[in-house]
């Protein structure tokens, strides 16, 4: 192996806390991973998961989903979007979020981004005036949480709803009020790389009753809706039951199972865990040319699961150069710039499902040069400090003379 190559994986995971190895061999041997039973039924693996993350984010209404696409989906349907409705949402975010905007049949309005990948809430305020949409599904993307209170006053005078997709803020905040209950509805994910690992899963959270009964038959409860624990009283569900889709997007027992030992205390650990781990990359690049890391606010409780940096002042070439050298040196990372879509990532303009969006300048300059980093909990300070030299000599070979 070249001795200048790092032998790292920035994919890699942690095992599974022996309780939620236990949890699903058990309920393996049981063979009950459907979560509704229909007679004599003890709560079940995902009633119990949604009422423990309910109770850790102090609302009242929790509906386990099999992603966080599906959640994203069904908040938005059960928020009162229709098809053909205007809905508006980030430019910069991944493409589960357009896609449960086409989901639901709607279209987006896409707003621009700022320097630290938040965001542009002057534009918001734009398009809220030029596009008459009265919802947001508001993508904390990448864990970048903007100024929630100013989002919260500004779409409150206009009467935007807001659903807030969470998946890269599990366990954040802003001036201390968790991610995911300021708006409408949070959605939250139990995907491989995010806070808590069931492979795959969503949560979505509300303390709107009527958006609560929705969501739990639209995730596919049938009639067994009086099963799950954070749920709204039968009143409610009498006003939806009749008129409601099932869409059978419902969680496993098996993801639950998987997922219940990983909060509280756990989750709490890998949060400062990742932040340590963001602190320390984040001191490395500090003051490398041509690299500018975001400016988070103090107001800002975020949870680094990955790091993003941009590429200022290199054409696409050279950015394009400073990437491959990057990755012949063990160091990948994913360029939001790059003209084609590539594994999870891609950019506005790659999504074609919808008719052609306005101009963005500044999200084509910003996105241009963001880079993205995972940060798995395995990475000492002498890793960080390593992929810190790889990214310092790429840039400093293909940057200009």
């Amino acid at each position: 192996m070249d001795a200048d190559r790092l032998d790292l994986d920035l994919t890699a995971q942690e095992p599974l806390p022996p309780a939620a190895v236990d949890a699903v061999l058990g309920l393996l041997a049981s063979g009950k991973l459907h979560r509704y039973g229909e007679t004599g039924a003890k709560p079940s693996e995902a009633s119990q998961l949604e009422a423990e993350f309910a109770q850790s984010l102090g609302v009242p209404y929790c509906v386990a989903l099999n992603s966080c696409g599906s959640a994203m989906f069904v908040a938005l349907r059960a928020s009162g979007v229709q098809p053909g409705d205007a809905v508006l949402s980030n430019c910069f975010t991944l493409a589960p979020v357009p896609g449960a905007i086409a989901h639901a049949g709607a279209h987006p309005v896409l707003v621009d981004v700022t320097e630290d990948y938040t965001i542009d809430l002057d534009d918001l305020e734009r398009k809220i005036a030029a596009s008459g949409a009265r919802t947001l599904l508001l993508s904390h993307m990448r864990g970048h949480v903007c100024d929630m209170a100013r989002l919260s006053r500004l779409c409150e005078a206009a009467g935007v709803r807001v659903v807030e997709d969470c998946a890269h803020t599990m366990g954040a905040d802003w001036a201390g009020k968790p991610t995911g209950t300021w708006g409408l509805a949070g959605c939250f994910s139990l995907q491989s790389y995010k806070h808590a690992n069931s492979g795959e899963g969503g949560l979505l959270v509300t303390a709107d009753a009527d958006l609560a009964a929705r969501a739990i038959l639209m995730s596919g409860s049938y009639m067994l809706y009086a099963s799950h624990l954070a749920r709204p009283d039968e009143a409610v569900f009498e006003r939806w039951k009749y008129r409601t889709p099932n869409f059978s997007l419902r969680m496993s027992n098996l993801a639950a199972a998987a997922a219940r030992p990983q909060f509280g205390a756990a989750l709490a650990d890998r949060c400062r865990r990742w932040n340590e781990r963001y602190r320390w990359l984040s001191t490395a690049l500090a003051g490398v040319p041509h690299l500018r890391l975001p400016v988070r606010p103090a107001e800002e409780g975020f949870v680094a699961s990955s790091l993003q940096f941009s590429l200022v002042g290199l054409d696409p070439d050279a950015c394009r150069a400073v990437i491959a050298a990057c990755s012949a040196r063990g160091v990948h990372i994913k360029w939001f710039g790059a003209a084609e879509p590539a594994g999870f990532t891609s950019a506005w303009q790659h999504w074609r499902f919808f008719p052609d969006q306005q101009r963005l300048p500044n999200a084509e300059r910003v996105l241009a040069g963001l880079c993205d980093l995972r940060l798995p909990l395995t990475l000492t300070p002498a890793d960080c400090n390593a992929i810190a030299e790889v990214v310092r000599d790429s840039i400093q070979r293909h940057s200009p003379r």
